[in-house]
């Protein structure tokens, strides 16, 4: 039987977007649940005030018709630099769970306001593109129960499925619009709300482990693997296999996984799927360092490019590292190839 989710949210690699130094700033971003037209009047308000750091579109609609907005941050924003990797965080899957969609709102306005002063946000953004999804499921949100910690309204989009448990699965528009417009990328995570991130058993299992143990160290309270509620399972050092935990089919992680080349987390960063706004803040602080963290390690690893013997580009060329062999992974149109792996020595094949 599952264990109750609460906000969710997820994260992968992609190019980055700049910021204008001397932009006004927008007003600051309030710690409420904000619904589908605030979430889109703050985006577009970001996306005038920083045009050359931000751009912002709608990969597609809900089965009620709402936009599935994504804000693209970075130097690059727009436009594709070579061999710069990509991250994407998506927030409510689950329209009940809705830490994530605040906290991927504050995320946007962090990322833009301190770029060019704070030095590591400036690097971030000068060298990496974050697409972020504050939400994945707006019909489930408007559908849900406000403060409800552990009740199922709104789980679900509005044809009654699960979004993770749809990939690639029955078609359903939705996931269908997430597998078109926001893979292929690199790393991901998702946020759900028990506290603790899962990685998947797989050829890059140290790989995986190392990005949980990422998030959940630079957390105030994750690492220490506490349960939500007494009878709740423990998590050693706030991480835990998601196939031991509970398997689950057609989830998101696997699909971008083997599809796309991308390392997906869930970060259940909650014990209540709908918490009172006047706690936000308090998840926002201990959740911020831990998602910075994560971003960053886009770059670990190694990246190239595969050409033929005229120097064009091979468009989904096989590459892979040797022991690793059982999920590889394809180039980009641009010939490009992107693996996150630990420090080490390696032997990568490539064949076409």
């Amino acid at each position: 039987m599952e264990h109750p989710k609460v906000s969710e949210l997820a994260l992968t690699s992609l190019p980055l977007l700049l910021v204008l130094l001397l932009a006004p700033e927008v007003g600051s971003l309030d710690f409420n649940y904000h619904d589908a037209g605030q979430l889109e009047t703050f985006l577009k308000e970001i996306a005038r005030t920083y045009p050359s750091l931000t751009h912002v579109h709608s990969i597609g609609k809900s089965v009620k018709g709402a936009d599935l907005w994504v804000i693209v941050i970075g130097e690059s924003a727009g436009r594709h630099v070579l061999l710069r990797p990509n991250v994407k965080c998506i927030a409510n899957m689950h329209g009940n769970e809705a830490v994530g969609r605040e906290e991927l709102l504050h995320l946007v306005e962090y990322l833009v306001t301190n770029y060019g002063k704070d030095p590591t946000i400036t690097n971030l953004l000068n060298t990496t593109t974050i697409h972020l999804m504050p939400t994945m499921n707006p019909d489930g949100f408007a559908a849900a129960n406000a403060t409800d910690c552990k009740g199922v309204q709104g789980r679900l989009n509005a044809k009654r499925f699960d979004l993770n448990r749809n990939f690639p699965g029955f078609f359903q528009k939705m996931t269908d619009e997430i597998q078109k417009k926001l893979l292929p990328s690199l790393t991901g995570s998702s946020r759900h709300s028990s506290r603790g991130a899962r990685a998947s058993r797989s050829p890059d299992d140290d790989v995986f482990v190392h990005l949980a143990k990422t998030y959940s160290f630079a957390h105030p309270t994750m690492n220490k693997g506490q349960p939500c509620f007494p009878g709740d399972d423990r998590f050693p050092q706030g991480i835990t296999n998601g196939a031991q935990w509970y398997p689950v089919n057609g989830g998101m992680q696997d699909y971008n996984y083997i599809e796309a080349s991308c390392y997906e987390l869930t970060v259940e960063n909650s014990c209540c799927k709908y918490p009172p706004a006047n706690r936000l803040p308090t998840f926002w602080e201990a959740d911020r360092k831990p998602l910075l963290d994560l971003l960053q390690k886009v770059h670990m690893g190694v990246k190239g490019l595969v050409l033929d013997e005229d120097g064009n580009a091979v468009y989904r060329a096989v590459v892979i590292v040797e022991g690793r062999e059982q999920v590889p992974f394809r180039t980009s149109k641009y010939g490009e190839f992107w693996k996150l792996l630990l420090p080490g020595d390696y032997n990568l094949m490539k064949s076409w």
